[in-house]
Protein backbone atom coordinates (compact mmCIF):
# COMPACT_ATOMS: atom_id res chain seq x y z
CA UNK A 1 0.00 0.00 0.00
CA UNK A 2 1.38 3.42 -0.97
CA UNK A 3 2.03 5.85 1.84
CA UNK A 4 -0.07 9.02 1.58
CA UNK A 5 2.10 12.12 1.51
CA UNK A 6 1.30 14.86 4.00
CA UNK A 7 -0.11 18.08 2.53
CA UNK A 8 2.09 21.09 3.24
CA UNK A 9 1.04 24.72 2.93
CA UNK A 10 4.46 25.99 1.91
CA UNK A 11 4.88 23.39 -0.83
CA UNK A 12 1.45 24.21 -2.19
CA UNK A 13 2.24 27.93 -2.31
CA UNK A 14 5.53 27.15 -4.07
CA UNK A 15 3.66 25.04 -6.64
CA UNK A 16 1.18 27.86 -7.29
CA UNK A 17 4.08 30.26 -7.80
CA UNK A 18 5.66 27.83 -10.28
CA UNK A 19 2.39 27.57 -12.19
CA UNK A 20 2.03 31.35 -12.33
CA UNK A 21 5.59 31.70 -13.60
CA UNK A 22 4.86 29.17 -16.35
CA UNK A 23 1.68 31.00 -17.33
CA UNK A 24 3.41 34.38 -17.29
CA UNK A 25 6.29 32.94 -19.31
CA UNK A 26 3.96 32.50 -22.25
CA UNK A 27 5.39 29.12 -23.26
CA UNK A 28 2.24 27.10 -22.56
CA UNK A 29 -0.48 26.39 -25.07
CA UNK A 30 -3.81 27.95 -24.22
CA UNK A 31 -5.42 24.66 -23.16
CA UNK A 32 -2.50 24.04 -20.78
CA UNK A 33 -2.82 27.57 -19.38
CA UNK A 34 -6.42 26.85 -18.41
CA UNK A 35 -5.51 23.45 -16.99
CA UNK A 36 -2.67 24.87 -14.88
CA UNK A 37 -4.82 27.81 -13.80
CA UNK A 38 -7.47 25.39 -12.57
CA UNK A 39 -4.84 23.51 -10.55
CA UNK A 40 -3.57 26.79 -9.08
CA UNK A 41 -7.08 27.85 -8.03
CA UNK A 42 -7.76 24.49 -6.37
CA UNK A 43 -4.43 24.75 -4.55
CA UNK A 44 -5.21 28.26 -3.36
CA UNK A 45 -8.58 27.04 -2.06
CA UNK A 46 -6.75 24.38 -0.04
CA UNK A 47 -4.49 27.08 1.39
CA UNK A 48 -7.46 29.29 2.23
CA UNK A 49 -9.22 26.42 4.00
CA UNK A 50 -6.05 25.58 5.94
CA UNK A 51 -5.62 29.18 7.09
CA UNK A 52 -9.28 29.54 8.05
CA UNK A 53 -9.22 26.32 10.07
CA UNK A 54 -6.06 27.27 11.92
CA UNK A 55 -7.28 30.80 12.51
CA UNK A 56 -10.34 29.34 14.25
CA UNK A 57 -8.08 27.17 16.40
CA UNK A 58 -5.98 30.16 17.41
CA UNK A 59 -9.10 32.12 18.34
CA UNK A 60 -10.35 29.23 20.48
CA UNK A 61 -6.99 28.93 22.21
CA UNK A 62 -6.93 32.66 22.94
CA UNK A 63 -10.49 32.52 24.28
CA UNK A 64 -9.53 29.65 26.57
CA UNK A 65 -6.46 31.53 27.73
CA UNK A 66 -8.60 34.56 28.55
CA UNK A 67 -10.96 32.39 30.61
CA UNK A 68 -8.17 31.27 32.93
Amino acid sequence: MAKKTEWKYEETVDRVEEILAQIEGGDLELAEVFSQFEIAIASLQQCENFLAEHSERVELLLENLGDK
